[in-house]
């Protein structure tokens, strides 16, 4: 139960509803307990030859109507228990959701790339599922039994103690059952539970994959994949079920055993006149078969106790997780625009590898920094570095001359505008993707971004324009519209850093052209970052650098470094004479 004490706080923040489930449930308790008095009654009466037969049947039809009386206020007030308590769990699972939502938002990039999407799908759904059954129906459940068993056996404690103690001799037996099977539920459960993260993770990567696989024809050796993973989960399930069928069994054996013993010890206390009529059999046997649902659920409720222990132990090994990257400067900040790296040497912890070193340069607000250089170069990580998606190892990122980690962390994120290498768009309308930078954006707006990014005449022609419903990741578009819509949703954002990530690899050079000269109209008041492999997209920046191996190999102007031998003269020559083989 340790790890279900994080719930507490639910427990506190609703414990009016909690409260008063546990009041509703108490009456109903109390209204439950008449029935197996009247029919003791009964009997006694029928017993009775004494009495007149119409004393008898009034009798029987006065217990009659209380019995449906009582039995129809027990059943609504448990009606009111579920109601109260069931919707209280409703509320801590759309609580603990956010929690978890909110803490995945939080975490730095690190954490993404050594979890996986589908085993983090599987903690937000099936693992906080797990968790609602316990704070609802298990915990409903408990108090339901706690106090029922509490007052049946202080009422039957109250008719004959020694027939008390004989009937309920089978639960010491129960109660160690239950210890030792839920301890295997626990075990199970958390093997399950993993299986189910990676076969949702193999589920989520096959469909994310689907045109590869398509594309390479290996649909029936990932369906054998698939099918090794379904049946692992189905054997694991299968190992939890054959734990959990053992409940219902040993309940109802356990239950049937305390029957028999009233039955016989009830029978002889009867014939030697310890009790005084046959009616108290009778109560107690109802007494006992009124324990039978609490105590079976024992059995249930103990299961989902250790099957939300399970799940929730892997939910809050992420929740305790500090995010790398935290803003530690709650007052809001101004940005210009100035971007300066001293001396910066970053390395990726998950691969070890140094991706920059002792990198240094400048950018004054309005200018345009191009950045060169090889694949895996280090030119994405400058980009990253300044968005704050990582912090450096040493050297300093500064911005308008301040160290970047003094900064208020969302009022620098605010003020950026990030094509990313990898065009992401959402499932959504193309309307809405670009209004992503902006969601106060007007539809002239809209327009006006998807002009300056040349993609207008493009949406144009679909059938819904922009009110065109992108598929996953946008894969309606192609990959040169994809790449410009990003844009269109950097730019409609105006911020005063602009960042673009390789962002025209998939356009041709003349739309390409277009789209730089309408960002060199746009970006002139903008500090502006071009990460590219073509000169065309650098030759008008007031800065060029050329990364190599993460350091800077050659810097300056185009006219300095074409006339320069390295890299760039070389790129650029090899690149115009392509563009003349065209």
């Amino acid at each position: 139960m340790k790890e279900l004490q994080y719930l507490n706080k639910y427990f506190i923040k609703y414990k009016y509803r909690f409260l008063l489930g546990i009041i509703i449930t108490i009456v109903a308790q109390f209204f439950t307990l008449y029935t197996p008095k009247l029919v003791g009654d009964s009997i006694k009466a029928l017993e009775n030859s004494k009495l007149d037969a119409s004393v008898v049947r009034s009798l029987l039809l006065e217990n009659i109507i209380l019995i449906l009386t009582t039995t129809l206020i027990a059943g609504f007030l448990t009606f009111l228990m579920r109601q109260t308590l069931i919707v209280m769990s409703r509320h801590v699972e759309f609580d603990l959701k956010n929690e978890v939502f909110q803490q995945y938002e939080r975490l730095s990039q690190n954490f993404y790339k050594k979890n996986r999407t589908g085993d983090l799908m599987n903690r937000i759904s099936e693992d906080v599922g797990k968790v609602r059954q316990y704070v609802g129906p298990a915990v409903m459940y408990s108090i339901n039994t706690i106090i029922r068993f509490a007052v049946v056996t202080v009422q039957m404690y109250i008719i004959s103690p020694k027939l008390t103690l004989y009937s309920l001799l089978p639960l010491p037996f129960l109660a160690y059952s239950i210890f030792k099977i839920s301890s295997e539920i626990n075990k199970r459960s958390t093997l399950y539970q993993q299986n189910l993260s990676r076969l949702s993770t193999f589920t989520q990567e096959m469909f994310s994959g689907i045109r590869v696989i398509k594309a390479y024809s290996i649909e029936n050796e990932k369906q054998e994949d698939f099918i090794k993973l379904s049946q692992d989960s189905k054997n694991k399930n299968m190992q939890l079920a054959k734990v959990n069928a053992l409940f219902g069994p040993l309940m109802i054996l356990l239950i049937g055993a305390s029957n028999l013993v009233v039955i016989y010890v009830g029978g002889m206390m009867y014939i030697n006149g310890s009790i005084p009529d046959i009616g108290v059999i009778a109560q107690f046997i109802l007494y006992i078969n009124m324990l039978t649902w609490p105590v079976a659920s024992l059995g249930w409720v103990s299961s989902m106790v250790q099957e939300a222990e399970a799940s929730q132990k892997r939910i809050n090994e992420f929740l305790k997780i500090e995010p790398e990257i935290q803003n530690t400067v709650p007052e809001k900040t101004e940005i210009e625009g100035e971007v300066a790296f001293e001396d910066v040497t970053f390395v990726y912890e998950d691969t070890n590898i140094k991706a920059l070193n002792n990198v240094s340069f400048r950018i004054k607000k309005g200018e345009t920094l191009a950045i060169l250089g090889k694949t895996g170069s280090g030119k994405s990580t400058i980009l990253s570095l300044i968005s704050r998606l990582y912090d450096v190892n040493e050297g300093a990122v500064k911005i308008d001359h301040r160290n970047i980690d003094t900064l208020n962390l969302f009022d620098v994120r605010n003020n950026i505008g990030f094509v990313p290498q990898d065009a992401f768009l959402f499932s959504d309308s193309i309307k809405n993707n670009i209004k992503f930078g902006n969601e106060e954006a007007t539809d002239e707006e809209v327009i006006e971004a998807a002009k300056k990014a040349v993609v207008h005449k493009n949406i144009v022609k679909f059938k819904n324009q922009y009110d065109t419903i992108l598929g996953e990741r946008g894969i309606t578009l192609s990959g040169g519209q994809k790449q410009r819509v990003s844009i269109a949703r950097a730019l409609i954002k105006n911020a005063p850093i602009l960042l673009l990530d390789d962002c025209l690899s998939a356009v041709d050079t003349e739309t390409e052209e277009a789209i730089l000269s309408n960002l060199m109209e746009f970006c002139k008041d903008k500090t502006t970052i071009i990460v590219s492999h073509r000169v065309s997209s650098a030759k008008n920046a007031d800065q060029i650098i050329i990364l190599d191996d993460g350091k800077i190999i050659q810097q300056g102007t185009h006219n300095q470094l074409v006339n320069q031998e390295g890299y760039y003269k070389d790129l650029y020559f090899k690149q115009l004479s392509e563009k003349e083989l065209q």
